[in-house]
């Protein structure tokens, strides 16, 4: 697909500013995309959105369908009826980053009053449209919200040390959870409807506007997720439901024992004899919830890494094929043309070009990678093609800030001779200005590099298991009229708007 010359921001919900110690889908949302049309952006970039688990990473959810309840705004609830004022808590939280435990002890227990509410007051016509958003998501609502409650009744243990009957989905033990968590699930579900009903709210006006949203899918699940419980024969799993292999990638100039995730593999062979039915749901779910989708980690799905299960590096992996291709053929039978972005960073390989450009998806590039001064990387502008997507930085990078305060002395010099940096620069705006005067047609720079944030700003670095996805906007970031008249004007400079 060919997407229009266009520039936008990557920012996750979970960043936005609100008193609930964590961002949400209200009014912090809505500014957002308020200072998205002041500054001339139509690109709005999120981070996948499903429920998160341990270490808080969006990109190892329990649900590939699900949505994260945490978004949900306390205010729109109390705003529609299902709190009052009473019902929340005094709260003091840092709000300039994010305590995840602190969150969920206090978000949890109002949202299950939210459910009481909705339950006690038994409004004919809120539970008709609670009901029918539970019929028309049945393909994957019933396994999450099961699975969700019987985490919980298990202590949040992984689905793996349930009881063996529960844990193997035997028929009997599926039929006694249903109905001895009926009441959970049902909570559960209600969850779900008020996150893709104020989503939904979100996204239109985004839409309304001009903004179209961009998605994330990983390409791999989290092991311990409704996905690999409910749909086990689809990945590489033994009899006792343990990975054979799992994923990771090689060893190389950044890791000398590669990168073991752990992510379960998918059985190829067993989604090509659905004709690939999962993949064409998950996409087909996510559509709903964005307008443009980014696969995580693309070139897996030409050859992908496979490390043997209980290994503790991924030194001993082997490249493995991938039905790519009849994968992608299969999806955009089945949805038509694909609005998706393949996120083809690391070591691409000439198989991973070919099927991307098969299908003529944009790949990525990224400014920061550029300035290796030991050779000519392919991330530089002056050698990128148009069906491109440029960032100035990813959620996996630092901040230009940052990564120019300790970059080493010769990759700076070279950034400065190719940037023309002085000492007057302002060396985010410099790389901002060079990601959207470039060809590629699409130009997005993290809300961290508008504000010209330094380190402390980083929101994930890979190989660190603490102290990620915690950083969030402050009240008055969204002000600053400086940074929306100089983004609004290199916009309209470079034809972007």
């Amino acid at each position: 697909m060919n997407f229009k010359r266009s520039s936008g921001i990557l920012l996750h919900p979970t960043s936005l500013h609100s008193k609930y110690g964590i961002g949400d889908l209200g009014k912090g949302a809505y500014d957002f995309i308020d200072f998205l049309i002041l500054s001339g952006q139509n690109l709005w970039q999120t981070f996948p959105l499903g429920p998160t688990g341990y270490g808080d990473s969006p990109y190892q959810c329990f649900s590939a369908f699900a949505g994260n309840p945490f978004l949900l705004s306390i205010d729109l609830l109390i705003e529609e009826g299902l709190l009052k004022k009473d019902d929340i808590p005094e709260v003091n939280f840092n709000n300039e980053t994010i305590d995840y435990g602190a969150v969920i002890n206090f978000k949890m227990p109002i949202l299950h009053k939210a459910y009481e509410n909705f339950i006690e007051q038994n409004n004919i016509l809120a539970i008709s449209k609670f009901e029918n958003f539970v019929k028309n998501n049945a393909l994957w609502i019933e396994d999450y919200t099961l699975f969700a409650a019987l985490k919980d009744y298990f202590g949040g243990k992984a689905w793996t040390e349930w009881d063996k009957d529960i844990k193997f989905r035997e028929e009997q033990a599926m039929e006694k959870y249903k109905k001895l968590l009926f009441d959970k699930c049902q909570y559960y579900k209600f969850l779900q409807y008020l996150f893709h009903k104020q989503w939904s709210d979100v996204k239109a006006y985004a839409n309304t506007n001009g903004i179209q949203i961009i998605g994330d899918i990983p390409i791999f699940i989290a092991f311990d997720s409704a996905d690999a419980w409910s749909n086990s024969e689809l990945f590489l799993f033994d009899e006792d439901r343990k990975p054979v292999k799992v994923a990771g990638v090689p060893p190389d100039y950044f890791s000398a024992t590669g990168q073991l995730w752990g992510n379960p593999l998918y059985d190829w062979d067993k989604l090509k004899k659905t004709n690939f039915k999962w993949w064409i749901d998950r996409v087909e779910a996510n559509l709903k919830l964005c307008d443009i989708i980014r696969i995580d980690h693309f070139r897996g799905f030409a050859e992908y890494w496979a490390v043997p299960y209980g290994d503790t590096t991924a030194m001993n992996g082997q490249w493995e094929p991938c039905p790519g291709k009849e994968l992608f053929q299969a999806i955009e039978k089945a949805l038509g043309k694909l609005p998706i972005i393949a996120e083809d960073l690391g070591l691409i390989t000439p198989d991973v070009e070919e099927l991307r450009d098969e299908f003529n998806f944009p790949g990525m590039k990224i400014l920061q990678f550029a300035f290796d001064s030991k050779d000519e990387s392919n991330h530089l502008p002056h050698i990128y093609m148009k069906n491109l997507v440029v960032y100035t930085g990813t959620h996996d990078n630092d901040t230009v800030v940052g990564w120019y305060n300790n970059a080493g002395i010769d990759d700076k010099n070279f950034a400065k001779k190719y940037l023309d940096i002085n000492e007057n620069s302002e060396i985010n705006w410099t790389f901002i200005k060079h990601a959207w005067a470039s060809v590629a047609s699409m130009a997005l720079a993290p809300m961290q590099d508008i504000l010209g944030l330094d380190s402390s700003a980083r929101m994930n670095t890979p190989g660190v298991a603490a102290g990620n996805w915690q950083w969030r906007l402050r009240k008055d970031d969204l002000n600053n009229f400086e940074n929306i008249k100089k983004l609004k004007e290199l916009t309209e400079i470079y034809f972007r708007n």
